[in-house]
């Protein structure tokens, strides 16, 4: 008896003389997953269904996605406003990826139209909305798949800093972060440490990766664009023209996906646990810094009570001088205060027997 064909389940089931695999794979991973690269077989359907000779690709992480469209048989386009030193390194190193600095909505008018266009750059309302609106009137026939189109940044703008948005496009923002455990946003959320703010309300008009896709989409009602979402690592959307090339092959494909129960219930639940984690830690450190001010303090009176009792040994050593200075001068003070003794007494007494006896003479002598 055989179990399975050789899919991902039998991968992660293990064996008996190897019961720890999918231990080992998780382990492996990080605590969030977020990289575009975990969509590679999306992608891959993506290519088989149609002709992709160009990708654009708008925010480039660490070019290892880039990387995965050139194996797949692109040149890449990868735009990047500041890349890194490494980022350059890497790019530099494979021919097949093209680095181009500038913000997407800037540069993507002087790149060859693509076939693909992987969109993953700022999340906020102006930036996608200008992306899409460029793609659609530019590259009708294109592919566009766009990262983050789900919580949290699907409904809430996101920025990176600083940003480079006149302040009519940046919604009143905030360094706190959502959680999913309440509606409000909170330093204990989903936050940027500086490296980007977010409005600090979620909701309403020009708000977010996916109302800005919406509002694309109804000011070219009747174009035939079609966007479909697979609820996973904060959502994968793929846009496209209903009738252009391998649309209807790539849709259904991804049906499953897209239409899966199960993947959006995971989804919800893998971020209820990452935002509970994000508040552990965030308790954490405040008790942490909270021990850390607690120590200072006991250290600091620790000082001030070690210093009180210097202060009060020398206090009672100098009590202790005055008080023998003290007894001292009662000492000297009895003595002077003291009666004469039974000695000086008998001498005064003689010396005044003999007072009278010569006064008895002088008074019996012949005048």
């Amino acid at each position: 008896m055989t179990v399975g064909d050789g899919t991902v389940g039998d991968e992660m089931a293990g064996s008996r003389e190897d019961p720890h695999r999918q231990s080992r794979a998780a382990r492996e991973l990080p605590v969030l997953l977020h990289s575009m690269s975990l969509f590679r077989e999306f992608f891959e359907t993506i290519f088989a269904g149609r002709e992709i000779a160009t990708v654009v690709e708008v925010g480039v992480e660490s070019g290892q996605v880039s990387s995965v469209y050139a194996d797949l048989g692109a040149a890449v386009y990868c735009v990047e406003p500041a890349p890194s030193d490494d980022l350059r390194t890497f790019l530099e190193a494979d021919p097949r990826l093209a680095l181009v600095e500038g913000r997407s909505p800037d540069v993507l008018g002087e790149l060859p139209v693509a076939d693909l266009y992987v969109l993953d750059g700022d999340h906020n309302y102006a930036v996608v909305r200008a992306e899409v609106d460029w793609i659609m009137a530019n590259a009708p026939g294109a592919v566009v798949v766009l990262h983050d189109v789900l919580w949290p940044c699907g409904r809430r703008d996101f920025y990176y800093q600083p940003s480079p948005l006149p302040p009519a496009e940046i919604h009143p923002a905030t360094d706190d972060g959502p959680t999913v455990w309440h509606d409000e946003v909170t330093p204990a959320g989903f936050v940027g440490d500086g490296v980007f703010t977010c409005a600090a309300h979620a909701g309403g008009e020009r708000n977010g990766v996916l109302t800005a896709v919406e509002d694309a989409l109804a000011e070219n009602d009747g174009d035939g664009w079609q966007l479909e979402i697979v609820p996973a690592v904060f959502g994968f959307g793929v846009l496209m023209k209903a009738d252009s090339p391998g649309a209807p092959e790539i849709f259904d494909a991804l049906r499953p996906y897209t239409t899966s129960k199960l993947l959006a219930a995971m989804e919800n639940n893998r971020l209820a646990l990452y935002t509970r984690v994000l508040q552990l830690q965030y308790e954490s450190a405040a008790r942490t810094d909270e021990s850390e001010q607690l120590t200072d303090t006991i250290t600091t009176q620790q000082r001030e009570i070690e210093r009180l009792r210097t202060e009060l040994a020398q206090a009672n050593a100098e009590i202790v001088g005055r008080r023998n200075e003290a007894q001292a001068l009662r000492d000297e003070l009895a003595r002077a205060l003291a009666p004469p003794s039974d000695e000086g007494q008998e001498v005064g007494a003689a010396l005044s027997q003999l007072g009278r006896a010569i006064n008895a003479r002088i008074r019996k002598s012949p005048g």
